[in-house]
């Protein structure tokens, strides 16, 4: 077994235990939310590496092209669908887990208390804002 073929079948490993802990990911996390970031991340990088083992052992300059392309579509498609799901989520006002911070509030990312943060009260929605009609 030669250097690169170690190399690439490190990298198919690599990338198959990432397919496996977004896997484990989306069965263990709480929320619709914590469970689309494990598995977006997880899985975007667990194909990359896939990929990357694979050029290591294409036998054409034409096929690792190919591979790039399929990944890059890949990352095209999991950014737009994860943002299309978790959009969703926030529309029918799915929950967090009891006591997950908000990241990026203006109050330094403490949990949801009800109150906007331009005096007037939303209670139920998140950041404040207006429920959706």
């Amino acid at each position: 077994m030669s250097a690169l073929d170690a190399a690439a079948a490190v990298c198919v490993a690599l990338g198959a235990g990432f397919f496996w802990t977004g896997t484990l990911g989306l069965l263990r996390f709480p929320d619709a939310y914590s469970r689309l970031h494990a598995l977006t991340k997880a899985d975007t990088l667990g194909l990359g590496l896939i990929v990357l083992g694979l050029c290591l052992r294409a036998p054409t300059l034409a096929l690792v092209f190919k591979l790039i392309f399929i990944w890059l579509l890949s990352l095209l498609a999991g950014a737009t669908n994860s943002y299309l799901i978790a959009q969703s989520a926030r529309r029918r006002e799915a929950a967090l887990r009891e006591g997950a911070p908000y990241v990026g509030t203006p109050h330094g990312g403490a949990p949801y208390s009800g109150t906007s943060y331009g005096g007037t009260s939303y209670s139920g929605t998140p950041y404040g804002e207006a429920p959706h009609g």
